[in-house]
């Protein structure tokens, strides 16, 4: 059994009770910030649900339904589950954790997309008739 992985970290778009922006406070973390794992057994909607807290203090979200369960046993057992930022995702992060108390590695940040001109402008060529615009550079 893997020692770490990364795992999803969920409703983000929600605002926490005391008005703080989960979306705002991920995208001030960097990879690699200290995350806390916390047991929120008398959460109403899942009693063993893991609430994800940046090194500030502020909820991020929670870790995903299928996990929360597996990771809520091990800190229940007294395991050193740690816990980093890895990444911002488009509605929520992962974060990286190591199950026996060392400090979680971060995997290689996947690279960049690249894009051609016409994926980036789509409308601007017309491969039927034959037109291509001419490349306009961008005012400095």
């Amino acid at each position: 059994m893997p020692k770490e992985l990364s795992l999803a970290v969920l409703g983000a778009l929600h605002p926490n009770a005391d008005g703080t922006n989960r979306q705002f406070e991920i995208r001030m973390l960097n990879p690699g910030d200290e995350v806390s794992l916390v047991l929120e057994p008398s959460n109403k909607i899942d009693s063993s649900a893991v609430a994800v807290f940046s090194f500030r203090g502020l909820q991020i979200g929670y870790l995903s339904a299928e996990r929360c369960g597996w990771i809520g046993a091990k800190i229940k057992q007294g395991q050193d589950v740690r816990a980093v930022f890895q990444v911002a995702t488009k509605d929520g992060a992962i974060i990286r954790v190591h199950l026996d108390g060392g400090t979680p590695t971060l995997p290689p940040p996947l690279p960049e997309p690249t894009a051609t001109e016409d994926e980036l402008h789509p409308s601007r060529a017309d491969p039927g008739s034959g037109f291509w615009p001419d490349y306009i550079p961008p005012d400095d």
